[in-house]
């Protein structure tokens, strides 16, 4: 039974989407907050339980990755779409979104699992500490819109990740023609 909690946490990510989008369409940031709060703290428990009782699994390693990427898409466009942030960042973080899934796609039927590294994580990370600065901004209504800046890093961090993942990629020999054939 124990084996199955840190992936329905994961799920529970998923779920918690809507209620995230939702409460910040409608201008609640105190209840965006709290359950992105929520949607955080599975994330964190997904990972420490997956960890402490040796659970990890392949379909966890790419099921948090995308809990992850379509909590923060969701949240980021939602902000774009609300005038929070410029457009143009949620176009690089799709681009850099595409790249990654054209990658994993490359290595769909092979025996190789690419997990999130640190500078992923870092970006990811980076760009929740903005989503909520966004959040602060807006509930209190301050003159210095401070939280740009941090979306200015965290896209920095992204492309710097997405430089990084396809280094690894090709450095750890994912080309090779062994690499290339199609397991059963």
């Amino acid at each position: 039974m124990l084996k199955h909690v840190p992936n329905a946490l994961t799920i529970a990510r998923f779920i918690l989407i809507p209620f995230i989008i939702l409460s910040l369409v409608n201008d609640n940031y105190i209840l965006t907050f709290i359950f992105l709060t929520l949607s955080a703290l599975t994330d964190v428990l997904d990972g420490y339980i997956a960890r402490k009782f040796d659970l990890i699994s392949n379909f966890g390693k790419l099921i948090d990755p995308l809990a992850d990427k379509t909590t923060q898409i969701a949240i980021l466009t939602t902000l774009a779409l609300k005038g929070f942030i410029p457009i143009w960042i949620i176009v690089i973080i799709f681009l850099k979104e595409f790249a990654m899934i054209a990658g994993a796609s490359f290595l769909y039927g092979k025996e190789l699992v690419v997990s999130s590294r640190w500078y992923g994580k870092l970006a990811t990370v980076l760009f929740y500490v903005a989503i909520v600065s966004s959040l602060a901004v807006k509930y209190f209504n301050l003159s210095f819109k401070f939280d740009i800046y941090l979306y200015y890093l965290a896209l920095l961090f992204t492309i710097f990740s997405l430089c990084m993942y396809f280094h690894a990629f090709y450095a750890q020999g994912y080309l090779k023609k062994e690499n290339l054939k199609i397991t059963k």
